[in-house]
């Protein structure tokens, strides 16, 4: 899998995280000899790393090792700590290996109260490879990107809402604010000159804590504003 993921990005759009293990294979023919290829001693500063340049992750059916990676994905997902950012966990068409785990979930960390109801948006499963494609591209439809400034949040979006659609989100969404209402804004002062700066914001007073709810209103701002025909050609484009 990791393999055909570089050979598809080709060599120059490749970067690889290597783990050194006695008995693990070497990099694959791809990504080996690049200079772009860093061998790590310990998983934790691999896994750092390869969150740390994502903006969306697939994860296959795997392992220990494998697992240890979705759910430090999802921990740092459900804790603010990483994203947001799509989270599709594949399996081969007909595969039971995720709709198995998803199970385990639903038995032991969802009916205990181990994890909240809304944990679940934070990702998706499919054994369909366009669903999987969809869930990613999907995601950047008119999210752009985000970050605090101060106690705020900051949507960078791709379009503008309209008020009425703005409105809407105060409704559905008011549980996850501490304080005010979600609204509209130009990019804050605190944020600096980067290649963001004409992109329209939200602004919300976040609480923090339902990420599984900030992904549903992504999800809903995503079906909301329009983009151009220049953008919809390239959905993958942030």
């Amino acid at each position: 899998i990791m393999q055909a993921g570089h050979e598809g990005a080709g060599r120059d759009n490749s970067f690889g995280l290597n783990i050194q293990l006695p008995f693990e294979q070497q990099a694959n023919p791809y990504i080996e000899g690049d200079r772009k290829l860093i061998h790590f001693k310990y998983f934790f500063t691999r896994k750092l790393f390869l969150l740390k340049e994502s903006d969306a992750v697939a994860v296959f059916a795997g392992g220990f090792g494998t697992q240890d990676e979705a759910f430090e994905c999802m921990t740092l997902s459900q804790t603010g700590k990483f994203g947001p950012v799509p989270l599709v966990l594949i399996d081969h068409p007909g595969g039971e290996y995720w709709q198995s785990w998803s199970k385990y979930v639903d038995e032991h960390l969802l009916k205990t109260g181990l994890v909240s109801p809304e944990d679940p948006n934070l990702y998706t499963i499919t054994d369909n490879l366009e669903v999987a494609c969809n869930a990613i591209t999907s995601f950047y439809q008119v999210y752009h990107s985000s970050r605090y400034v101060s106690n705020q949040l900051v949507i960078r979006l791709k379009s503008n809402l309209s008020d009425a659609e703005v409105d809407q989100l105060n409704t559905e969404f008011s549980d996850i604010l501490v304080k005010g209402k979600i609204q509209k804004s130009q990019a804050l002062p605190q944020e600096g000159q980067d290649e963001t700066i004409d992109l329209p914001r939200l602004i919300l007073n976040f609480n923090q804590r339902d990420l599984g709810r900030l992904y549903q209103m992504i999800a809903r701002i995503n079906n909301m504003g329009r983009l151009s025909a220049e953008d919809k050609a390239h959905p993958e484009l942030k």
